[in-house]
């Protein structure tokens, strides 16, 4: 298979299309070989227009909305990002031809050692994989410029706030389903938290953000 001819079709056809129009992250997404970052029987499938699973209900998340997060975020090239819920590590590969460098956050133990070994081998310096709970954040190498979530959270707990650098920016997509919504988050110099709407964004969850039930008697 002609995986550089698919990587340009998946710009062209599912990325641009949907009004992603920052150079950078067209680059970066030609750039990245997304077919490393996958399971190999799934390879063929690597840059279809929906996720790519990679078992226990965890996915590299399609192109497009990816793409879209990281405009709405506006990564620039001196920031240092917390990518939470790496998975494989193909986000943080295209992060960091965005970013100064990356912390890729992974809490399942064979998915972090297959970020590790993948990024490693394709070179890519400025990401550090790092394991632990994703509904903790990585508060050792905090402040961050901006934070990115791999999926969508009912709860978002407030200590992402608090990993986040006065002037940094933080894009999530809050909700379940065709109800979720993608929204900026940015912390002012004063260390006040400001949020707008993004757009629409139906993704998978990302495990440990579910909102506890609550009993009406």
């Amino acid at each position: 298979m002609d995986f550089e001819a698919a990587r340009i079709k998946m710009v062209d056809n599912q990325i641009r299309t949907t009004d992603v129009t920052s150079h950078a992250i067209l680059r970066a997404f030609l750039q990245v070989p997304r077919e490393e970052f996958v399971p190999a029987s799934r390879k063929p499938l690597a840059y279809i227009d929906e996720d790519v699973p990679l078992g226990d209900g965890r996915y590299v998340m399609e192109p497009s909305p990816f793409a879209k997060l990281l405009q709405l975020v506006g990564v620039r090239p001196d920031d240092v990002v917390l990518d939470v819920g790496c998975g494989t590590g193909y986000s943080a590969a295209i992060l960091s031809h965005l970013a100064s460098s990356v912390v890729a956050l992974e809490e399942d133990a064979d998915l972090a050692s297959a970020a590790s070994e993948t990024l490693a081998r394709l070179e890519y310096v400025t990401c550090a994989v790092v394991e632990g709970p994703l509904k903790e954040g990585y508060p050792s190498e905090a402040p961050y410029d901006v934070i990115v979530f791999e999926g969508a959270v009912e709860d978002l707990p407030t200590t992402f706030f608090d990993q986040l650098r006065e002037g940094g920016r933080m894009v999530v997509v809050e909700g379940v389903g065709n109800a979720a919504e993608a929204r900026l988050y940015v912390k002012d110099d004063e260390g006040v938290v400001s949020q707008r709407f993004g757009f629409n964004c139906s993704i998978k969850p990302l495990p440990g953000f579910a909102r506890k039930q609550t009993f009406v008697f």
